[in-house]
């Protein structure tokens, strides 16, 4: 075991070498663009976390044209490397923001998002900013974002008072179709603009209660293809094509891309890209040509994702090989943990019963974790985070559950506690405390570290972001830290101490069920909502459901992932606290600094 967890220690430090420099390449375009990680304080006067991509052919004597690329709701400014990527890859100056309240950005009272003093919440401050700089052809500035984040444009076109705007695209948004009057109106004006519309899209592009499926036919997208024109007795246009039309003296283009996707992978697009680059390179003129099809963001996503495997089997390994240090040595087991007897008759009838009602009623839990975060994190300050505190609720009463079954259940269960490791002492309670600490501070650092030298992290599209982070967000850790600790700790002890037992199998079959028990409760509400989508064009309890099958898919990763770390661990150790503990700090740091504080 000493070598063994030694030598995969260093080949997932191998991994995450790997996946930062291998991101930085292509984030980078193998050294053409340089990156600059920035907070600055705004003309709005709020601080504004920011990448700024400037590639080498943009200088104070060849000015080249720029972009602000915005994230969506509860996202941040990595969320928008498929765009800022290639954008630079073609020679656009790149401002990718955090909008306020979100990533590393200020604070600000979410009720002002919007107000002209705050620059659309960051985006427009963003506009104003890439103007003043000497290498910024500032007649040639666009602006896109993702679903809040094209909100964010949508808004700074109605501040651009200086007409710093010249094309605007908004992805899985909608434009402003009528003026205050009912009327017909064009938002855009002289400007370039464009709309992603997704047929499936959870939130926008529903005309009269219809499906976003049909939005490409309804009034509002053929008024926008019009130029803001009652499409009453006009042509029917269609998506994807490009149309122009001369407005103030100017040539101005109009377009919507109807893709089939959903709101979420719109942003992990192959597709959206194409169209989107299409439609800047026709806007502003890209500065170095390149065909719209040509695309290598989806390998810096690989080797992103390369980094969460590097990244937790690190957190496995580096636990195993801290036990051969004397002060951790105490909480290795002498021998590998082994299953203890099979559950028979009633105690195996009782076992798939209470693992089964688990999965069901954590359907429920779900719904009343989301209204108590909603309701909650608008008076209770130190919980100002909507979506974390949900995901805490839900976490509460998942393990309330488990915790009950166990103490209901005594005669059910005839364990040594102190053999199977629930039961132990305060000096090795300690040491574990100490050792899950040390483990989280040691692959947090590789984060870092990999951020500073690399400007990288760890991510794959919704499943799971692990970043570097602001010291400004240690204090909401620990405010909702002790839900995750909760539930992974119970379901921890749970899973190893009591449900790991022969069962006439292999072994690992029961930690395979423990890890199919964890996920199929969320995964059956993602299900259920999308197939229901995907045959009527609505979700159940259609909109809210939107959002909430969306902060599922980072869950349905790491719930049974931390079964079997948590059981990796046991096995080495009999001790169902390390893992517990330490998923517990690790998924409530992904939650608290991937989303919106409100």
């Amino acid at each position: 075991m000493k070598l063994n967890a030694k030598l995969l220690l260093v080949i997932s430090l191998i991994l995450c070498l790997i996946s930062s420099l291998g991101a930085c390449v292509f984030q980078t375009n193998f050294g053409q663009v340089e990156y600059h990680d920035m907070t600055f304080v705004t003309q709005s006067g709020h601080e504004l976390d920011a990448l700024l991509l400037v590639p080498k052919t943009a200088t104070a004597q060849n000015k080249a044209p720029a972009i602000v690329v915005s994230h969506g709701w509860y996202n941040n400014r990595e969320m928008q490397d498929l765009n800022y990527v290639e954008y630079a890859r073609r020679g656009y100056v790149v401002l990718a923001i955090s909008m306020y309240g979100h990533g590393d950005s200020e604070v600000i009272e979410s009720g002002t998002w919007w107000d002209d003093e705050n620059g659309a919440n960051g985006l427009y401050d963003g506009v104003k900013y890439l103007a003043d700089l000497p290498y910024v052809d500032a007649t040639r500035i666009g602006v896109t974002g993702h679903s809040n984040g094209a909100l964010a444009c949508r808004e700074a076109v109605l501040q651009d008072d200086q007409g710093l705007i010249a094309a605007a695209l908004l992805v899985s948004n909608d434009a402003v179709y009528y003026d205050e009057n009912g009327n017909f109106y064009n938002q855009f004006g002289n400007r370039d603009a464009a709309i992603v519309a997704c047929q499936y899209d959870e939130f926008f592009h529903r005309v009269e209660g219809k499906a976003p499926r049909e939005y490409i036919n309804q009034v509002t997208a053929q008024s926008f293809l019009h130029f803001g024109a009652d499409p009453a007795d006009l042509e029917s246009r269609k998506a994807g094509e490009f149309y122009t039309q001369e407005i103030d003296g100017q040539s101005a283009i109009r377009a919507i891309y109807n893709p089939a996707i959903t709101h979420p992978w719109a942003h992990f697009s192959a597709s959206v890209v194409s169209f989107s680059v299409d439609f800047f390179d026709q806007a502003l003129g890209a500065p170095t040509s390149l065909s719209h099809t040509n695309q290598i963001w989806q390998v810096k996503a690989a080797f992103n994702a390369l980094g969460i495997v590097g990244f937790f089997a690190f957190i496995v390994f580096a636990t195993l090989a801290l036990l051969d240090l004397p002060y951790f040595s105490p909480l290795k087991a002498t021998e590998p943990v082994q299953p203890w007897q099979a559950l028979e008759g009633k105690a195996a009838r009782r076992y798939w019963r209470i693992n089964i009602f688990g999965a069901v009623l954590s359907i429920p839990f779900y719904f009343i974790g989301f209204l108590a975060g909603f309701i909650l994190s608008s008076f209770v300050g130190i919980w100002n985070q909507g979506a974390s505190l949900a995901i805490g609720v839900w976490s509460l009463l998942c393990g309330l559950f488990t915790l009950i079954t166990l103490a209901t259940g005594k005669k059910k269960y005839p364990i040594d506690k102190e053999e199977r490791g629930v039961r132990i002492g305060k000096d090795k309670l300690l040491r574990t405390i100490v050792l899950a600490l040390c483990v989280v501070g040691a692959a947090f650092a590789l984060v870092f570290i990999s951020d500073y030298l690399f400007l990288t992290d760890y991510r794959l599209w919704c499943f799971a972001t692990i970043r570097a982070f602001d010291a400004k967000h240690l204090l909401k850790i620990l405010c909702f830290l002790p839900f995750w600790i909760f539930y992974y700790v119970v379901t921890s002890v749970a899973g190893n101490c009591y449900n790991y037992t022969a069962n006439g199998k292999k072994p690992w079959s029961r930690v395979a069920w423990q890890m199919f028990f964890v996920f199929i409760g969320p995964q059956v509400m993602i299900m259920a909502q999308y197939a229901t989508f995907f045959i009527t064009g609505k979700m159940v309890l259609d909109p809210l459901t939107g959002i909430m099958g969306i902060w599922l898919f980072p869950i349905v990763l790491i719930l049974p992932l931390s079964a079997l770390i948590s059981h990796v661990i046991y096995k080495k150790t009999k001790n169902p606290y390390i893992g517990g503990i330490i998923m517990g700090i690790v998924a409530c740091i992904l939650t608290v600094t991937n989303t919106l504080t409100g």
